[in-house]
Order: C-alpha cells, then sequence, then structure tokens
C-alpha cells in the first residue's frame, strides 16, 4: 500500500482510503446503499487496517450520522492507536427540520463539528471537508469558521467535495488574503468512465497543490464487472434501484468492452482495472473504497498490485476519452508552440 501526501500537507494517507457510506443504513436510499452494522463494519475496518489502509472517509449525513457512530465505535473496539488512522468526515447536509440546519455556515459548522466528534468518540477530526457549495453563505464566511476550528484543535486539515474550479481558486484567494487556514484537498467524482473533472479541476489541483480523493471509483457498480451491453447486474442491486452518479452509458459501455480484455490478461476483475486506471493518474491521492461484504473490499484491496502497461494504459484512455470542448481544444491549439519551448523542442 503506497502512501502519499495530503496537498501541500506533510500528512500521509494511503492511496486507497475506505469509505464508510454502507454502513448503518436501515430504511430508504441509505439502506440500497449499504446496511453494514457493528460488528461486520468493524471486520472491513480492521481488514482494510491489517492491508495497509490508514485512512478512513465518513459524513455525518451517512445513515443519519449512524456511520459516523459505527465508525467510531469500531476504532475504539479495534484498540486503533488514534495516531494510526487520518479519519475525515464532512459538513454541509441536512441534520434537522430547521431553516439553519444545512449548508455551510459558521452556525451549522460549529454545531455539527461537536457532533460530529461526539458521535466519532474522538478529540479531533484530522480532515474535515465542506461536503456541498452553499450558493446561500459568503465563501468567507465558511473559510472563518473552519479556520477557527483548526485554530481551537478540533480539526487538523480542511477539505471540500463537489465544487467547482472557480470557487475552490476563490475560496483559496480569501484564505491566503486573510491568513486562513486553505483547503488542502477535493474529494471529486472521478472514473474511467467519466473523467469531466480533467476539464478543469484537475488543472487546478495541480496549479494551487491540492489532493484528490475520488468517490465512486466503480460508478456506483457500473463498472464492477457485473454490467455491459447486454448485462444489466443482479436484481436488486444497488444501480436497479438507484441510477446514482450520472453516467453516459455507452462511454461506460466502451471502457468495459476495453477492461474485460484487460481483465482476462491479468487473471483479476473488471473492477480491478478500473481502480488501478484511477491509481495510475498521477493527480489522484487516494480512491475511496466502499464495501458491504469481506470479499468486494478483498477485491478492491488487490487492485493496488495491479500495473498497468503503457499499452493498456493508452487503450483505455481511447475509449474513454472526453470529447473536445472549448476553450479545451483553442487553449491545445495556440498553447503547442510554448509548450514545446518549455519541453526544450
Amino acid at each position: 500500500m503506497r502512501m502519499h501526501t495530503l496537498g501541500r500537507t506533510g500528512l500521509f494517507v494511503s492511496e486507497l482510503c475506505l469509505g464508510t457510506m454502507t454502513f448503518g443504513g436501515t430504511e430508504g436510499m441509505w439502506k440500497t446503499i449499504g446496511s453494514v452494522q457493528q460488528s461486520d463494519a468493524e471486520t472491513l475496518i480492521g481488514t482494510a487496517l491489517d492491508a495497509g489502509i490508514n485512512f478512513i472517509d465518513t459524513a455525518n449525513v451517512y445513515s443519519g450520522g449512524m456511520s459516523e457512530q459505527i465508525t467510531g465505535q469500531a476504532l475504539k473496539n479495534l484498540k486503533v492507536p488514534r495516531d494510526q488512522v487520518v479519519v475525515a468526515t464532512k459538513v454541509f447536509g441536512e441534520t434537522g427540520s430547521g431553516p439553519n440546519s444545512r449548508g455551510a455556515t459558521r452556525s451549522h459548522i460549529l454545531d455539527s463539528v461537536k457532533a460530529s466528534l461526539s458521535r466519532l468518540q474522538l478529540d479531533h477530526i484530522d480532515l474535515y471537508q465542506i461536503h456541498g457549495f452553499d450558493p446561500a453563505t459568503p465563501i468567507e464566511e465558511t473559510m472563518r469558521a473552519l479556520d477557527q476550528l483548526v485554530r481551537h484543535g478540533h480539526v487538523r486539515y480542511v477539505g471540500i467535495s463537489n465544487w467547482a474550479a472557480w470557487q475552490i481558486v476563490k475560496a483559496l484567494g480569501i484564505a491566503e488574503r486573510l491568513g486562513l487556514a486553505r483547503f488542502e484537498s477535493l474529494q471529486a467524482y472521478y472514473t474511467v468512465a467519466g473523467r469531466d473533472l480533467e476539464r478543469e479541476l484537475i488543472p487546478m489541483l495541480q496549479s494551487e497543490g491540492l489532493g484528490l480523493m475520488v468517490w465512486s471509483p466503480l460508478a456506483g457498480g457500473l463498472l464492477s464487472g457485473k454490467y455491459g451491453r447486454d448485462q444489466q447486474g443482479e436484481a436488486g442491486s444497488r444501480r436497479a434501484s438507484f441510477d446514482f452518479p450520472p453516467v453516459d452509458k455507452e462511454r461506460a459501455y466502451d471502457c468495459i468492452d476495453a477492461m474485460r480484455p484487460i481483465a482476462e490478461a491479468h487473471k483479476v476483475s473488471v473492477a480491478q482495472v478500473a481502480l488501478a486506471w484511477l491509481l495510475h493518474q498521477p493527480r489522484v491521492t487516494s480512491v475511496i473504497i466502499g464495501a458491504k461484504r469481506p470479499e468486494q473490499l478483498a477485491d478492491n484491496l488487490a487492485a493496488t498490485e495491479l500495473r498497468l502497461s503503457a499499452d493498456e494504459l493508452a487503450r483505455l484512455d481511447d475509449a474513454s476519452r472526453l470529447p473536445a470542448e472549448y476553450p479545451g481544444w483553442m487553449l491545445e491549439r495556440q498553447g503547442e508552440a510554448r509548450r514545446k519551448q518549455l519541453a526544450g523542442g
């Protein structure tokens, strides 16, 4: 298990991160996503830690807080030393019926961090992430609230999830101008079949030095190997009842068609090829994997051992390449001569 630094910090996190969105679901959407309860969660967390994972990601809204509660109790029951695990959680979503029980306001952030610390049974959170962009709250208010948490020791580092590149850069500018804690990571959707963030977000991450945590690396199970043009998965599967995240199915099927022979050649699953492709991407810090069963987790963990050749990566790139869009095609055309100069040509 390789370790990478998180953004511009000196904090090392494992290339795979255990996601806990499958923990605690008892009804509705959360039951569909996963209903892993305490004993089974401890088995999954213990297996992940034994495999070298030191990074766990959750959120205050997962299963109405039960995911955090189960995760915290598991770490306690397994007697995991605090300095041996990096715990990340998130704030933004609705936690109550009142008009201020959501968003990225100072009020909601300060209330939510106390609740998360209590559920997790921790004295600090390693990475605290704003789960979505709040159009009703000034970014400066959010940044000042997060900085307060860092200064008070409740949170070590801060990050965001599901923000646009311009929103992140604006926040970084505010943090620099006011001397506040800056965002160190972005948690975003990225798969071989969904490469949209390569247009604006990847260049921004490279420019500003943020780490990238990937969520839903198998596109909600679509890239698990159970789906294809003539294969629609098992009855009752997550994708059958919760078709998320949105995916261009034809492009996804092209990717699956390209991955199957690669998987057969390496005698691994299609899911491992999809995960390995992400692990080969230079801007990826950590890929979040979630599991309902130990065998799923074991298959995902094995992706760290899969090395794809340059030819295999090229084949996957051909199958998944984004169509050209403005201003990308103009930047490519006009910058060609200068790139040659930089390369010494």
